[in-house]
């Protein structure tokens, strides 16, 4: 496995996307099916762990992970088996839900600025500021004149951390309705996961073609050098974890970490 064969999912600048082009069902850069990948990805977790003692290590550089998609497609996933094994002391996780009163009070990126990640910090968003130009869309929440302008001001945010040091990779986790249905119902069933079901999904399930538009719209205007856009295939989750891990390594590899070095003498040195 070549960890650049997965760069392929990259959204190019200023590219029109349609996701009827993509195939969320895919697992073309992995043929070798579930068995060899969680190999693979046991190799990568090993490889992501050492990357991060380094990040930690080395104070210098910041990563931020942008994880979006549909209801089901996997973003407690990929956290919870991409980043296993990872030093809770170097990542955080923060989830944006709906806005409290005194976010409200600020600009739409007051409360996403405070999660950015510090020196040597992985940040990861689950769900993130994009559900101002997706959630207040769908549901009419502000005016179209309001969300639209937030493309330009999201860009420019995201080049402000990069100036800053912050590498973002940013992961749409692309699944079909049909997947999500068998997900849902997945929850449904089993009593062990029917705490997972909320039935305030199946009213959000009814706008998809709306939220489809959306995600274009968002993967067309804000994949930039900066922070770039990956469209995962998702609808297996085996590939979809490979696919964010193999890309994550390889950001981090492109870092060219190096241990901080010392004026200590281990040699002048005795332990008692």
């Amino acid at each position: 496995m070549k960890t650049n064969d997965f760069e392929r999912y990259r959204v190019k600048p200023s590219t029109k996307i349609s996701l009827d082009d993509f195939d969320p069902d895919e697992t073309g850069a992995f043929p070798g099916g579930k068995g060899e990948a969680d190999l693979a990805l046991a190799g990568l977790n090993k490889k992501f762990g050492e990357l991060q003692e380094l990040l930690y290590a080395e104070h210098r550089h910041k990563v931020l992970i942008v994880l979006q998609g549909m209801d089901t497609a996997g973003k407690d996933g990929v956290i919870r088996h991409v980043f296993e094994g990872a030093n809770p002391q170097g990542v955080k996780v923060s989830a944006f839900k709906a806005p409290t009163a005194e976010e409200l009070g600020h600009d739409f990126l007051w409360r996403v600025h405070r999660c950015a990640p510090g020196s040597g910090e992985i940040m990861i968003f689950n769900r993130s500021h994009y559900e101002d130009v997706l959630v207040v869309r769908v549901h009419d929440l502000v005016p179209e004149d309001v969300w639209k302008t937030r493309y330009e001001s999201i860009n420019a945010f995201e080049k402000l951390l990069r100036r800053e040091g912050t590498t973002t990779l940013k992961f749409f986790l692309h699944i079909s309705k049909d997947e999500q249905r068998k997900r849902l119902q997945s929850r449904l069933d089993d009593p062990t996961k029917r705490w997972k079901f909320n039935p305030a999904d199946l009213p959000e399930r009814r706008l998809w073609s709306d939220y489809q538009k959306a995600y274009e719209e968002v993967l067309s205007r804000t994949s930039t050098d900066d922070a770039p856009w990956y469209i995962v295939p998702s609808d297996k989750k085996w590939y979809r974890n490979l696919t964010v891990s193999a890309l994550l390594v390889e950001a981090m590899e492109g870092l060219h970490m190096k241990f901080p070095r010392t004026d200590i003498d281990p040699g002048q040195i005795v332990i008692n």
